[in-house]
């Protein structure tokens, strides 16, 4: 199934322009999410980057990611809707299964290898984001961006989250933010984990949570200039 967005010669083109110009299959997206798209996967544009998108839908997105990531993108989209196989193409390749099934997931890391950009479009329900994040966040790529969006269900107990929630994945974000200070902790005993070893920075938005991964982080403490 191909999508019908005009690239061309306009390599330039924004993610949010290839969105709203979009005459292919459909693509179910809050606008405001484009600025935090555009911000933590745009050093991927035009390299090679695997790309994992959990919650294929119409299908419409995958072809947005592949005419805006470029031709060395290899997309991978799941769902548990069979129907999901009508969008693969030549650098599109789309899989079934349950995205909080750790057999699974471990499916694809063993199919495609380690994933670059994670980003979970799937259930929105705390019961399959959380257990999907615990799983594939550490086997991802060592510079690795993980996306969760739709995150305004975290507040919504029909989807097992709720303000202060220890289930909702708000609260875990919250709780990790203390993982990736660690090493900085005097009054209480805060172990170093492999999250504070790995992570180098956490971002929230409105309905959405992100987390980038980094292979070396330089914190040593330096005094530079003049002291008077």
């Amino acid at each position: 199934m191909q999508g019908t967005f005009q690239r061309g010669a306009d390599r330039e083109m924004s993610l949010y322009s290839l969105f709203l110009n979009n005459s292919g299959q459909q693509i179910h997206k809050s606008s405001h999410y484009f600025f935090a798209y555009e911000r933590h996967f745009g050093r991927f544009v035009g390299g090679p980057v695997t790309f994992l998108e959990i919650g294929t839908g119409c299908g419409g997105s995958a072809q947005m990611w592949k005419q805006w990531l470029g031709p060395l993108a290899r997309i991978v989209t799941i769902d548990i809707d069979p129907s999901c196989a009508q969008c693969a193409d030549e650098q599109i390749s789309a899989r079934t299964g349950n995205q909080s099934d750790p057999q699974f997931l471990q499916s694809l890391i063993d199919e495609f290898g380690p994933f670059d950009i994670i980003l979970d479009d799937g259930s929105h329900h705390m019961a399959h984001v959380v257990p999907t994040f615990d799983f594939l966040y550490r086997k991802m790529s060592p510079a690795g961006v993980y996306l969760i969006e739709g995150m305004h269900t975290a507040y919504w107990p029909a989807y097992g989250g709720g303000r202060g929630d220890p289930r909702s994945m708000v609260e875990r974000f919250k709780g990790l933010i203390d993982d990736l200070n660690a090493e900085h902790v005097k009054d209480g005993m805060v172990a170093c984990s492999d999250f504070t070893r790995q992570t180098f920075a956490m971002t929230a938005y409105d309905s959405i949570l992100v987390f980038e991964k980094t292979p070396f982080i330089n914190k040593k403490m330096k005094n530079i200039g003049i002291n008077n």
